[in-house]
This record gives structure tokens, sequence and C-alpha cells, in this order.
């Protein structure tokens, strides 16, 4: 099972694991689970220390470096095709630019998105799990 995380889904995974959901731990602690992030979720995070609405342990260049080598998890590149389908998924859809990144690679490449945004949960162009 591939599974892409959401930003809010690493930073819980790494720091706060039990505000995951029952089945958010459930998908990633699977024996089967192949676990994917998103670049733009390392973007998020760096907007997010700098503005002050997270506290890491370190710079978050080495953070995300460092959670992504210890929980094995593959950072999926972003490529053209997934930047056209970004812009062209199936209405309705918001408008957040990550959200359509993560939306669009896991249609693609045959992913469930782990997330708890309500938006990606109730958009049906994809599968999702919280």
């Amino acid at each position: 099972m591939k599974l892409l995380l959401d930003t809010c889904t690493i930073l819980w995974a790494v720091a706060a694991p039990a505000e995951l959901s029952a089945a958010a731990r459930e998908a990633l602690t699977s024996s089967d689970a192949e676990v994917f992030v998103c670049p733009m979720s390392a973007a998020e995070i760096a907007c997010a220390e700098e503005r002050g609405r997270i506290k890491l342990s370190c710079h978050w260049k080495l953070w995300f470096r460092d959670y992504v080598k210890r929980n094995a998890w593959e950072v999926i590149d972003i490529d053209l095709p997934i930047v056209e389908e970004a812009y062209s998924l199936p209405p309705p859809f918001h408008k957040d630019p990550v959200d359509r990144l993560l939306v669009a690679t896991a249609r693609l490449r045959g992913m469930i998105i782990v997330t708890a945004d309500e938006n990606i949960l109730s958009y049906p162009h994809v599968e999702s799990v919280w």
C-alpha cells in the first residue's frame, strides 16, 4: 500500500503521534506500507517555522531530511505531469497549490493520502485515510 503523507501528518508522525487517528496509525504501521512525502511539505514546514507557527529542534532542512531518513520515507519528485494534473483536477477542488500537488501525485501514482484535511478527505476523486 503506497501512502502519501500531507504536511500535518508528517509533523504529527514525528512530534505528536497521539494526534494521528487510529486509522492513520494503522496505515503507517502496516507491514505493506510504502510511505512517501512530497518536497512541497518541506516548503510548508520551512514557512511554518519562519512564521513562528512551529518550533523545530534544528534547521528545517536538517529536520526534514533527518526524519525522512529515520522513517525510511521516500521523497517523491514533482514533475510536469503532476503539475498538469494538479491544475486539471475534476471539480470541485479548492485552490491550495500544495493540496493540489498532493492530490495529483496520489492520483497519478496510485497512492492513498494520509491527511486530516477535510477538503481532501471529502474529495471523491482521490483515495484518502484519516
